[in-house]
């Protein structure tokens, strides 16, 4: 076979076009994975498999998701896709309990490191043990009062999103609970069933059953919004108490994130999948079934949300001596 120099020439041309082609390919030409930094099952675990799984109906390619969990915080599975590229192949699946990890001590940035996109949250609650005597949240306000410092409340953790809310409505309806500090929202919500506390803050999206089941009775809605739960309505504290927009509300913020770094292309890819996701019919419904709020922000709009819950959490944990590192130092600005 004979081989001519414009055959030569051709072939090299073609080569040089394929290898092109192959480097501009746009984004996602690969399958992308997103790392979940709580463990499976969870709301953020759940929340994530939920709209990973929408987004890929508008993207050519799959969206496979992992739990990366351990460290403070969560900061194993933010440092863990810290270190992959940030070619938006690697996903981290966040709520808003991940912005205590600096000042804890288990991650170095500030939370805007992240591109974040927020699917939503549910909304916290005051309940009381079914048997309770208090049936109002005048009433249990108007103990605590009587007798401050007295009444055991949990809320979760120090610092955490419940224990904010605590501290919110101590501070807007000027009275002052006993914080009992649980390892999560189950055990704290165990507590009050079991009569080791009076009264729990924890999300409508975890007593949900607990209140349907007759076991915790909720008295107020800390948002500005009421709520139907077991065919009956609970009442918004922003209507029992003035004042309350001064420290409420303090709202659940679960979703994903991508490098800040990652290219223009890679955050408006990602942003037109989840932006067609949330319009569609199966997240609202998904929503609606599990008492979840929905949020939709993404990009600025959400990293203002994350900001604002950083500088309100990180300054709560340096007050109760809960913070090892200063949240000056890492920028974070005092609210």
């Amino acid at each position: 076979m004979k081989i001519t120099f414009g055959k030569i020439v051709a072939a090299a041309a073609l080569a040089a076009t394929m290898g092109t082609s192959a480097s501009a390919q746009e984004y996602p030409y690969r399958d992308i994975t997103t790392a979940v930094v709580w463990g499976a099952g969870g709301g953020t675990d759940t929340i994530n498999r939920m709209i990973m799984a929408e987004m890929e109906k508008h993207l050519p390619v799959s969206i496979n998701v992992i739990n990366q969990t351990g460290g403070v915080a969560g900061s194993n599975g933010m440092v863990y896709v810290k270190n992959q590229p940030d070619d938006g192949y690697t996903l981290v699946g966040l709520s808003e309990s991940n912005v205590t990890a600096a000042v804890q001590g288990g991650w170095d940035q500030k939370f805007d490191y992240w591109y974040p996109f927020i699917v939503g949250g549910s909304p916290d609650l005051i309940s009381v043990p079914a048997d309770s005597p208090y049936n109002t949240l005048e009433e249990l306000v108007d103990a605590a009062k009587a007798a401050p410092g007295t009444i055991p409340a949990a809320a979760s953790g120090a610092g955490s999103i419940h224990h904010l809310n605590l501290l919110a409505i101590q501070n807007g309806a000027d009275a002052e609970f006993l914080f009992v500090p649980y390892g999560g929202s189950a055990p704290g919500q165990e507590a009050a069933i079991a009569g080791e506390v009076a009264m729990v803050v924890t999300s409508l999206a975890e007593q949900a059953a607990l209140i349907e089941g007759g076991q915790l009775k909720p008295l107020a809605m800390l948002t500005p919004e009421s709520a139907e739960i077991a065919g009956a309505t609970v009442p918004s504290a922003f209507d029992i108490y003035d004042g309350l927009d001064a420290y409420l509300p303090l709202k659940q913020a679960i979703g994903f994130a991508v490098h800040n770094s990652a290219s223009d292309d890679v955050k408006a890819s990602l942003t037109a999948a989840f932006d067609a996701a949330m319009a569609g019919d199966t997240v609202a419904e998904w929503a609606a079934a599990n008492n979840y709020d929905i949020g939709g922000q993404s990009g600025e709009e959400a990293q203002k949300i994350f900001n604002t819950l950083e500088a309100n959490f990180a300054y709560t944990l340096q007050e109760l001596g809960a913070a090892t590192v200063d949240p000056m130092s890492l920028g974070i600005e005092k609210p």
